[in-house]
C-alpha cells in the first residue's frame, strides 16, 4: 500500500454505540431485506456487546480515535448503528436526521451530541427530526453516501430517503443530490444507500447491477470515474454479504477500510487489489450485528470536525 496524505473522506475518529439489549428489529424489518429473522435473547445481546468491543479495540489499535458509547436500554434496537441519526461535516457542521422506524427516534442522545461539542469545532447542529410528523425521512449516512471532495450526495430512493429532506440538507451543507432507484432481485427497494456503495478516497464500490436505469447507472459509474476513482463493481451477492457497507478510516499509518470480515470474505482477490493501492483493508468480525440488516460501515459515524 502506498503512503498518501490525509484525505477529507477518510474521518481519523467515529463514535460507536455498545449495546447491552442488542435484538433484531421487528418494527424495521418490513423494509429492510438484509435483516434476518434470527431468535433473539440475552445470549445473542452479549454476543453483539463483545463483537462491538472487539471492533473498537481493533479500530483504536491502528490509531482512529473512537468515542465509545454505552446503550443499556431495551427501546432502542438499532441503537448499535449511530451513522443514521447524526452526521459530522468540515467547517463544524453537525445535521441529525428524521427517522421512519419510531424506536429508531429513541436513538438521538444528547450525550452524543454534547461530546462533539466538547471535543471538537461545533458551529452548528441542524436538527430535521421535525420533518417526521410529515413523513419526510432522510437516515443519514445510511440513506446518503456522501463524496466529501467532490461534494456529491449519492442516494437511492426509498422509504428512508424522501427527496424533500434530502434537497433541504443538500443545500444547507452544500452537496450535489444524485438520487437513483436501486432494487433487489425482487423488486424491492434497496432500504439504505450505504449498503449498496462505499466513496473512499481513491475507489468506490458500488452495486451497478442493482441500479435499476442503465442511463443513471452509467452516469453515475462516469461522475465516480471523473473524480480520478477506481470503480470496483459489486455483484448482488457480494451485495448481500455487505461487501458495499464499508468505511474508509485515517489510522495512524495511512488509510485503512473498515469492513466486516462476512464482506472481506465476498470480495475477489482482484477487488482486494485494488482497495489495497490506497487502503489497508480491515475485517471486523461482526455476524451478529449483521442479522439486524447492517454491518461495519453502520456501525460507524465519522467525525469530520476538526479537534479541539
Amino acid at each position: 500500500m502506498r503512503k498518501h496524505a490525509r484525505s477529507i473522506q477518510a474521518p481519523a475518529a467515529v463514535v460507536m454505540v455498545r449495546p447491552h439489549h442488542f435484538t433484531v428489529n421487528t418494527e424495521t424489518v418490513a423494509d429492510n431485506r438484509f435483516q434476518s429473522h434470527a431468535d433473539t435473547g440475552e445470549d445473542l445481546a452479549a454476543i453483539a456487546r463483545d463483537e462491538i468491543t472487539r471492533a473498537a479495540a481493533t479500530l483504536e489499535s491502528l490509531g482512529v480515535t473512537v468515542h465509545l458509547f454505552e446503550d443499556e436500554g431495551r427501546e432502542t434496537p438499532d441503537s448499535v448503528f449511530p451513522n443514521n441519526w447524526f452526521s459530522t461535516h468540515a467547517g463544524g457542521h453537525v445535521a441529525v436526521y428524521p427517522m421512519k422506524a419510531e424506536s429508531r427516534r429513541r436513538e438521538r442522545r444528547n450525550d452524543v451530541l454534547e461530546m462533539l461539542k466538547q471535543r471538537y469545532r461545533v458551529q452548528d447542529v441542524i436538527d430535521y427530526s421535525g420533518l417526521e410528523p410529515d413523513g419526510l425521512f432522510l437516515e443519514g449516512t445510511g440513506a446518503m453516501v456522501l463524496d466529501h471532495i467532490d461534494r456529491i450526495a449519492y442516494a437511492a430512493r426509498s422509504d428512508r430517503t424522501d427527496p424533500i429532506a434530502l434537497e433541504r440538507f443538500a443545500t444547507h451543507f452544500n452537496f450535489e443530490p444524485m438520487v437513483f432507484d436501486a432494487r433487489d432481485e425482487s423488486g424491492a427497494p434497496i432500504y439504505h444507500t450505504n449498503v449498496l456503495m462505499c466513496v473512499a478516497t481513491d475507489f468506490a464500490l458500488i452495486g451497478l447491477d442493482m441500479i435499476a436505469d442503465a442511463g443513471r447507472r452509467a452516469e453515475i459509474v462516469a461522475r465516480l470515474e471523473r473524480s480520478g476513482r477506481d470503480v470496483v463493481a459489486l455483484t448482488n451477492d457480494q451485495i448481500r454479504a455487505f461487501a458495499g457497507n464499508a468505511l474508509e478510516l485515517q489510522g495512524r499509518d495511512g488509510r485503512i477500510l473498515a469492513l466486516s470480515q462476512t464482506a472481506h470474505a465476498a470480495l475477489t482477490p482482484e477487488q482486494i487489489a485494488v482497495i489495497e493501492e490506497s487502503a489497508l483493508p480491515m475485517p471486523l468480525d461482526i455476524p451478529t450485528i449483521e442479522k439486524a440488516g447492517g454491518s461495519v460501515r453502520c456501525t460507524l459515524a465519522g467525525i469530520h470536525l476538526a479537534p479541539r
